[in-house]
């Protein structure tokens, strides 16, 4: 598996909140992590901080047996959410600075083609193949609540002036689920983990246009981020891009 990470602070903030990590363990598992903090004080960069961290940490020292089927890595993520939320929510209560601090949350477990995506507020994940691109996660948004009681269009939800107000994030209560999805990668597909500094920016034609250009990995990375950034860049901008196929031209 190839694969390029990315983020950016944007052109209107002074900090970058966002974290991101593709980590690898000496077997065959493979463990992508997006987080996007937010919070007062600058706070969302703690947030995001000690969620990728202890993940990242928790991963490298899981039982491999553990992360052999879909069912296992599913409640492996679980229960390892689970612990950093409650960190993340105590660690806010007692410092002062960090009150209300919180973080959206995208950890993607690899083994070979299949992917166990764990999801946490409106950071995205997206595949992409030659033909055709899909948003695989569904935000926690207010405004998809609206979607769904039929109040307002998905079109109108593009343009909502609350479309940014997140309903679920790691770390603000002392419980939280994630949503869970399943897929298999194809040879020549790609996987796009973004947050919504990119997302908020970039069409789905607008990311496929640019995945599915004869360039390097690292460079079509790079081109998203730039994308952003001309279409305004006001947001931090951070993704992964991960393909099975070999080496790019």
């Amino acid at each position: 598996m190839n694969f390029t990470v990315e983020s950016d602070v944007g052109l209107k903030r002074s900090e970058n909140e966002d974290r991101v990590a593709f980590c690898e363990r000496p077997d065959k598992y493979k463990l992508a992590i997006l987080a996007d903090g937010m919070g007062g004080h600058n706070a969302g960069d703690v947030a995001s901080e000690m969620a990728i961290t202890a993940l990242q940490r928790a991963f490298l020292q899981a039982e491999a047996a553990i992360l052999s089927t879909e069912d296992g890595r599913q409640q492996w993520l679980k229960g390892v959410i689970s612990q950093i939320n409650e960190d993340i929510y105590h660690y806010s209560l007692s410092h002062e600075g960090c009150k209300g601090m919180g973080t959206t949350l995208i950890a993607v477990m690899i083994d070979g083609a299949n992917c166990t995506i764990a999801h946490i507020g409106d950071s995205r994940v997206y595949h992409f193949t030659t033909e055709d691109g899909e948003l695989i996660t569904r935000d926690h948004s207010y405004v998809n609540v609206l979607v769904d009681n039929g109040e307002i269009s998905e079109e109108e939800a593009q343009h909502h002036p609350q479309k940014n107000f997140i309903l679920r994030a790691l770390g603000t209560e002392l419980t939280i689920q994630a949503d869970f999805y399943s897929m298999e990668m194809q040879e020549d597909s790609y996987l796009l983990i973004c947050s919504d500094g990119l997302s908020d920016k970039l069409s789905l034609y607008e990311m496929a246009a640019l995945i599915t250009l004869p360039l390097a990995l690292q460079e079509k990375g790079q081109k998203l981020v730039q994308l952003a950034n001309e279409l305004g860049g006001d947001d931090n901008i951070s993704l992964i891009l991960l393909t099975l196929k070999g080496k790019e031209v």
